[in-house]
């Protein structure tokens, strides 16, 4: 039985169950983007490797919103950052930038590189983007699990049932600075519309095969 691990929409081709994963070291530094005169966003720079994205050459038009963790090998301790950061590197997939329970920001991928987070699916507003959203798109994951019957599709229930249900779905903390992350993207990025059709969920791109953000995310809580 093939069992998908979660991830960039669970980003994961397979979960390797029973497998240890070993952080990899990454610079980090702090860095300032100004939002306005009197707000400033602190993102932390975690450079993924570049032979895991490409040089961009699409307009960007649309912001896709993903969860991603460990649960699947380390249902105790599903929200470590460097075993998540070592699933991209282990997978060959990447992701602009991380959100984690906190609200802290990490930058992954520059936002004009291409990222691979999106994969296979289709958009019935946007046909000439089947199966290339990650050319059109700047993708965000955020370190949550969906409910059971969610994440029953991607890891074994055994292994759900072992996670503290309190660590289902996302935290205020995550709302508030996705919101502002938002915000400073669409100035950068003035071709991405603030609305439904062009801030996405992976499970609208590749429905019945991909599953979060999932019902427990609140698109009120970021002004959608």
């Amino acid at each position: 039985m093939e069992w998908k691990m979660i991830g960039i929409g669970c980003l994961l081709t397979s979960l390797l169950f029973g497998c240890s994963i070993q952080a990899k070291e990454a610079k980090v530094e702090n860095t300032e983007v100004e939002v306005a005169t009197e707000e400033i966003i602190t993102t932390v720079q975690k450079p993924l490797p570049l032979d895991i994205s490409e040089k961009r050459t699409k307009e960007i038009t649309h912001l896709m919103i993903h969860f991603i963790s460990n649960a699947g090998v380390n249902p105790a301790d599903p929200y470590n950052v460097e075993d998540v950061y070592s699933i991209f590197e282990e997978y060959g997939l990447s992701v602009h930038y991380l959100i984690d329970r906190e609200g802290t920001i990490y930058s992954l991928v520059p936002e004009d590189r291409v990222a691979y987070h999106a994969g296979k699916g289709s958009l019935s507003d946007f046909p000439e983007y089947e199966n290339k959203m990650n050319e059109y798109s700047i993708g965000i994951e955020l370190l949550a699990i969906g409910t059971r019957e969610e994440m029953v599709k991607i890891i074994p229930e055994n292994i759900y049932n072992q996670i503290d249900p309190s660590l289902a779905g996302y935290t205020d903390a995550q709302y508030q600075s996705l919101e502002l992350l938002i915000t400073t993207i669409l100035k950068r990025n003035p071709s991405i519309l603030r609305d439904r059709n062009h801030v996405i969920g992976h499970d609208e791109y590749a429905p019945g095969r991909k599953t979060d953000p999932g019902s427990l995310f609140d698109w009120s809580k970021i002004g959608l």
